[in-house]
């Protein structure tokens, strides 16, 4: 399993290649010219001796530019082209022939392998830290870009959750139209109704039975209407918290994994949640970070009072609840 880094331990890991970079630099910079001016003392004319140290300095001052540059270069994610590839080498090659051209000169071959360690180890060293800033520079962009999707992933999913409240709010919205225009027109009839009869009522006993009896039928209309509502938003009711409680399932169940424990109360609601939704104890354990023993013994506690609950009253487990918290892992 791969443990996430933090930022700061990249710059820590960074600063640590740089001063060991630097280290060793400075040091091949210094043997070299301890190394380097007696053999061009030796190769100068008399009046000219003072020159001896000028050689390996501009040699290991061009060795010093291409570590500073390829360092710069590799941080920002750039590439310096072939030439910076030819100057490192050459620069290389001509501090290995320095070091070791008085021992070459001499026949001393282990003079010979003794001054090429410290060029040696440079070029390689230069080389190293090259490869691994721009390994570094790589795994960052390649993490801030998944951190980015992921980050847009869940604005997404924030807006079609909103987009799902404005549609179910418009929906109740136009049943109580619906139900206050019934209402309204139920009450129109019941008028007329009432008029008719107060016309009628200088008629016959027949006639006043008759709209008795069409006034009871109207009430009993009304009543049946009115109970056949209250049933129908019963059944909406009920759907929509099946809905709900089946969403918020799918989100426990395709949720990623905690990296680290959840805070207690956090973990107590996840699990609360899991098992009214019949969430299996080991994606529990996932979600929460919580031992596979403690999450058992949530379940125990839970179960006989959660099954009385009503479906709908399952808590809000939101994607902040789930998503990794890198910054605790980090401490």
């Amino acid at each position: 399993m791969r443990v996430p880094i933090d930022r700061e331990q990249i710059r820590s890991a960074e600063r640590a290649l740089a001063v060991g970079t630097w280290t060793i630099t400075l040091g091949a910079v210094l043997y070299s010219m301890l190394t380097v001016t007696p053999l061009m003392s030796h190769h100068t004319p008399k009046d000219w001796g003072w020159t001896a140290p000028i050689l390996p300095l501009v040699v290991d001052a061009a060795v010093v530019i291409v570590v500073l540059l390829d360092s710069t270069l590799a941080r920002i994610g750039g590439e310096g082209g072939r030439w910076p590839v030819v100057l490192r080498w050459m620069t290389g090659a001509m501090t290995v022939l320095l070091n070791v051209g008085q021992s070459a000169l001499d026949h001393d071959k282990v003079g010979v392998a003794v001054h090429s360690v410290a060029p040696l180890l440079l070029i390689v060293t230069a080389e190293t830290s090259l490869a691994y800033r721009r390994a570094i520079a790589a795994a960052l962009a390649v993490r801030e870009q998944r951190e980015h999707d992921e980050q847009a992933e869940r604005d997404r999913r924030v807006e079609e959750r909103h987009q799902r409240d404005r549609e179910d709010r418009q929906a109740q919205q136009d049943r109580a139209d619906q139900r206050e225009r019934e209402r309204r027109e139920h009450d129109q009839r019941m008028a007329q109704s009432q008029r008719d009869h107060e016309r009628q009522m200088a008629g016959d006993a027949h006639q006043e039975q008759r709209w008795r009896e069409d006034a009871e039928r109207a009430e009993r209309q009304r009543r049946e209407h009115e109970a056949s509502e209250r049933e129908r938003g019963e059944r909406e009711r009920e759907r929509a918290a099946e809905q709900e409680a089946e969403r918020l399932r799918q989100e426990l169940l395709s949720a990623p994994a905690a990296t680290g424990r959840l805070p207690e109360e956090q973990a107590r609601l996840t699990v609360q949640t899991a098992v009214t939704l019949g969430i299996p104890q080991r994606r529990a354990a996932e979600l929460t970070g919580w031992s596979a023993g403690w999450v058992a013994a949530r379940y125990q506690e839970l179960r006989a009072t959660q099954s009385d609950r009503p479906l709908h009253a399952v808590p809000v487990i939101t994607e902040e609840t789930t998503a990794p918290r890198v910054e605790e892992q980090a401490s």
